[in-house]
């Protein structure tokens, strides 16, 4: 606690200071307790396509301000991270798709997309898993991050149809395999030792190998964690073991549960299993009901689906997706009004970040405000991913 308080005392201290950095705080401050402005935000399809212009860029020049091909993260005082493996794996279909939407800067989103792939498999650790949090933190592999750069390989292999691509996704997924434990849930190098829900975001990426390679076995662990998911949600959508911290596990972070419900649903997509469909709706489902009530995401929710906590921006980008794929499942009105909903409260909270320097403008905040629990005062390159993901998926529709 002492120490927590030591570190805000002196983020706040030093962006106070900061002569641009420090109009955040006061526009945060204002819009946030007084205004509520960004509730009521609109912004057009074309005032959209730009924020997401914009986020290309900050996610294209997050690469360039590392130093071996993978993608960084800003905080407001400290600067620049080293590379994030598992969000560098991510962030290439992020890139891929963006070609869509932007075919004049083909090159140097392929080129990205070709650097990152390549270092991700430079850094892949002889068991066939890649290492948590940070390149220079040097941790052992794990689970769920091993999950996420399966993602990125496996656009870099439909580019490119390198074997090298296909050799590595296949080593991670034996290794995923072998250590899953019988009931379907990852424990041993898991982030904490612990089984979590979230890990329906692995499985996904393993049911996408499996359409490439046709293996059964891989095929059938991400079953397994499927319904081992299941037999964690309550009945009202809650699921146990959803925080990615011990200490808040009765609370997760939207971020988490949207990881839960996403893999939940694209799971069921790929098996046209309508019991994981229909799992993960009925989770999306609760945080719909509190965002008509409120107007507003919270970071956490408790197994009655009370918010509490600041927004996750990561979370709420995360949702809007979802919402989004419920929309196309069942073209429910409900689903795409709130997907437009957040998305512009997304794009106004882009737009109040715009004094910060060196971070090449259009980033996402972890929270809303800045100074928010998660991620507090920083950038994570995540949360800008989810937030131009979500950009696309509504700009389909325009």
């Amino acid at each position: 606690m002492i120490q927590s308080l030591k570190r805000y005392i002196r983020l706040f201290f030093i962006t106070f200071f900061l002569k641009k950095e420090k109009l955040i705080l006061f526009n945060h401050f204002f819009d946030y307790c007084i205004s509520r402005k960004y509730k009521r935000a609109i912004f057009s399809a074309f005032d959209k396509q730009k924020a997401l212009g914009m986020s290309i860029d900050w996610l294209v020049s997050s690469q360039k301000n590392s130093e071996d091909g993978g993608m960084c993260t800003y905080y407001v005082v400290d600067g620049w991270t080293s590379s994030y493996p598992e969000t560098s794996g991510y962030i290439i279909p992020t890139l891929y798709e963006g070609l869509d939407f932007f075919p004049e800067r083909k090159l140097e989103i392929e080129m990205a997309i070709n650097n990152c792939a390549n270092w991700l498999v430079s850094i892949q650790k002889e068991s066939g898993g890649w290492q948590s949090h940070y390149i220079n933190h040097n941790r052992p592999e794990v689970v769920f991050n091993t999950g996420q750069v399966l993602r990125g390989l496996l656009i870099a292999y439909k580019m490119s149809g390198d074997k090298r691509y296909l050799d590595s996704l296949c080593k991670a997924c034996d290794w995923l395999t072998e250590i899953q434990e019988e009931d379907g849930s990852w424990i041993k190098m898991a982030s904490m030792g612990v089984p979590r829900v979230y890990d329906t975001y692995v499985a996904h990426p393993i049911l996408m190998v499996y359409e490439i390679t046709g293996n059964e076995r891989a095929k059938l662990a991400a079953i397994k964690n499927l319904n081992w998911v299941l037999s964690q949600q309550q009945p009202n959508g809650w699921f146990k073991n959803a925080d990615n911290t011990q200490k808040h596990n009765d609370r997760p972070i939207l971020h988490t549960i949207s990881y839960t419900i996403d893999g939940l649903l694209n799971a069921g997509l790929i098996l046209k299993d309508q019991r994981y469909i229909d799992a993960g709706r009925k989770a999306a489902d609760q945080v719909l009901n509190y965002f008509q009530q409120h107007k507003y995401l919270k970071g956490r929710f408790d197994f009655q689906w009370m918010g509490s906590e600041y927004m996750i921006c990561t979370g709420a980008a995360q949702i809007s997706i979802i919402w989004s794929k419920l929309w196309e499942l069942t073209h429910d009105t409900k689903y795409l009004d709130a997907m437009e909903q957040v998305n512009n409260q997304l794009v106004y909270i882009q737009q109040s970040c715009l004094t910060i320097q060196g971070t090449g403008n259009g980033a996402i905040p972890g929270s809303y405000p800045i100074w928010g629990k998660y991620e507090p005062f920083g950038f994570p390159n995540w949360a800008t991913k989810y937030f131009a993901d979500a950009l696309m998926a509504e700009l389909k529709y325009k």
